[in-house]
């Protein structure tokens, strides 16, 4: 295995681009983007804007490009590991049967902490670390063989819901297209389930529909926005994603009961 860690010293659009023989797995620190893209060969562009504490892996092979507009400068550390063996080594658990899948900001805390740990030690590049290097590297390679073979199980689960870190991620990508029509595909491949399994377990956990919580979440950001003077209702209806004031009432009374004029009328 072999590391790097990478920290921006200027604003400006930062370009990645990666495609080799061996597997990477970046760890993005921290890295907030007023506009981005990051794109693994057989997934869905992901546009995520605060990518902070997430992972990505890419199998060897697949081309990975990423882009920033930074908001804060970024820092990623870059891990490498020898595909063949990683594969094929039964101190780690795996065989020579197993492949490996790519996945965009993910989170697992195990793989995070292991992460942020050797990202210290390289930076810090003392001689007498060498062995706790080696060891964290050990680990880290372990902790990438357990995700990658959970995650291939992680539909065959019947625990009638999301699990906690898929619950995490689905209200954050909600919150951050809060504006947006929802990406079925991109949330799916953000959690590691298929779609159809994930609007199945996102009901069984949230009591309600992908795209009605959507909608509740708008009007939810909307009633804030109200309660505050300024902004008119057809503003308030334009900032949350409706482009039509009749859109924005319709939607506003079927989960307040009230028009957001009314509503307004009432706070005030």
């Amino acid at each position: 295995m072999a590391g790097e860690s990478v920290q921006a010293n200027r604003r400006g659009r930062i370009n990645f681009h990666f495609c080799a023989p061996v597997h990477m797995l970046a760890m993005y620190e921290r890295s907030v983007r007023h506009e981005g893209g990051t794109f693994i060969q057989g997934l869905p562009q992901s546009t995520m804007r605060d990518c902070s504490r997430k992972l990505v892996f890419v199998p060897a092979g697949r081309e990975y490009h990423d882009w920033h507009e930074p908001r804060t400068l970024p820092r990623v550390a870059f891990f490498y590991f020898n595909a063949a063996r990683l594969a094929s080594s039964p101190k780690l658990g795996s065989s020579s049967s197993m492949s490996f899948v790519p996945q965009l900001f993910f989170e697992d805390s195990a793989l995070l902490d292991t992460a942020l740990k050797l990202k210290t030690l390289i930076e810090n590049d003392e001689s007498d670390n060498r062995l706790y290097l080696e060891a964290l590297g050990t680990v880290l390679a372990h902790e990438l063989v357990r995700w990658n073979t959970g995650g291939r199980c992680a539909e065959a689960q019947d625990h009638g819901g999301l699990l906690a870190w898929q619950r995490r991620t689905a209200v954050d990508y909600i919150e951050e297209h809060l504006v947006e029509p929802i990406s079925l595909a991109e949330l799916a491949q953000l959690v590691r389930l298929s779609p159809n399994y994930l609007c199945r377990a996102f009901s069984q956990s949230f009591g309600m529909p992908l795209h009605r919580y959507h909608s509740r979440q708008r009007i939810e950001r909307a009633k804030i926005l109200l309660a505050k003077a300024g902004a008119s209702v057809t503003e308030v209806g334009l900032t949350v994603g409706y482009s039509e004031a009749s859109a924005f009432s319709t939607a506003f009374r079927r989960v307040t009961g009230l028009t957001p004029s009314t509503y307004r009328r009432i706070l005030r």
